[in-house]
């Protein structure tokens, strides 16, 4: 078996000391382009591999940035990892994700495993942590950023938005537009859900509309097929009441809008739909469907640079962001003639 190849045997190589070859891994705003240029080819030739346990131990680096989500297969999520790694790659920041399921006791876990590994920051999904899991957070010494909530007490920095004010303004403007019998239809009903319904509530109450038979939620996952499912029970719990639906997500307002087609209910003549996150699909249907546009990338991107920023000790001149949401009013919510 051949041995190892080591930081030594790339500074020989190089032809510089193991110190400057450590800082090009580390630190290379302080190398200049051309050693930095010599050493990431001998790097390439010997095909080194940094032992980054090691480095963290020597330099109090990790170079690593840790990121909590509750979920790789929902795209929401998706786009904000964009933004973290449009920002990390280039700042020479590696990203460890971990994904809780949505469970705040596996959130608590994987916290305590991410805090393990030394990370110089993390990015975590959110503010209903488990009171240990804030626990572990506050004694970590590390910034952290909490995003897609705007929160009254962060544990330390957050980017997010209110989604209860966005479900109630979006409430208002399809009531605005004539519809007076609006459902709610939502899975899973996580934190930023319930926040939503909470919206949805509170429009539908001040405006002496609401009627529980208008609202129904599941705690399964969602997806389209359950947005058609959800709908056929809506119908039946309602007795065919609803002229309009305002659905948690984009995905059960397309399952909505599938099913409707399937039963020749015409959008938005005899029933109004609107959804939440403005996925690509949403504008692309026909009819296209209502939604709320979140800057989910631009999300990343901010979270992401300011841990940077605290990391190297900068100021922080704005330590709550919110990144605010535009309601994009479509065909499918056009207002009744």
């Amino acid at each position: 078996m051949s041995r190892r190849v080591t930081l030594s045997d790339v500074a020989e190589l190089s032809g510089v000391s193991a110190i400057t070859v450590s800082r090009v891994l580390n630190q290379p705003e302080k190398v200049s382009e051309p050693v930095q240029n010599k050493v990431n080819a001998a790097i390439s030739k010997l095909g080194y591999i940094p032992n980054r346990s090691a480095s963290a131990l020597a330099s109090a680096r990790s170079g690593v940035i840790g990121v909590v989500i509750p979920s790789l297969s929902n795209n929401v999520f998706n786009d904000v990892l964009r933004g973290v790694y449009d920002v990390t790659g280039p700042a020479g920041y590696q990203v460890l994700l971990v994904d809780t399921h949505y469970s705040p006791i596996e959130e608590e876990r994987m916290i305590r495993t991410l805090l393990g590994q030394a990370p110089e920051a993390m990015i975590i999904t959110g503010g209903n942590q488990t009171e240990h899991a804030r626990k572990l957070l506050e004694k970590a010494e590390i910034p952290i950023v909490q995003i897609m909530d705007k929160l009254d007490e962060p544990v330390d920095m957050n980017v997010g938005f209110s989604h209860r004010k966005a479900a109630f303004e979006v409430v208002e403007r399809i009531l605005a537009a004539g519809y007076t019998k609006l459902g709610f239809l939502g899975a899973r009903m996580d934190p930023r859900a319930q926040q939503r319904l909470q919206g949805y509530r509170l429009a539908m109450e001040q405006a002496g509309l609401l009627n529980d038979d208008l609202v129904l939620t599941t705690p399964r996952p969602s997806s389209i097929a359950m947005g058609c499912e959800l709908f056929k029970g809506l119908v039946a719990q309602s007795g065919g009441l609803c002229d309009a639906v305002f659905c948690v997500n984009d995905d059960l307002a397309l399952g909505t809008l599938f099913e409707c087609q399937r039963m020749n209910i015409s959008i938005p003549k005899d029933l109004a739909i609107c959804g939440f996150n403005d996925i690509e699909a949403s504008a692309l249907v026909n009819p296209p469907l209502s939604s709320v546009r979140v800057p989910r990338h631009e999300m990343g991107v901010v979270a992401t640079e300011m841990v940077i920023k605290a990391i190297k000790g900068e100021v922080i001149s704005e330590r709550v962001v919110d990144c605010g949401y535009q309601i994009k009013m479509r065909e499918s919510t056009r207002a009744v003639a």
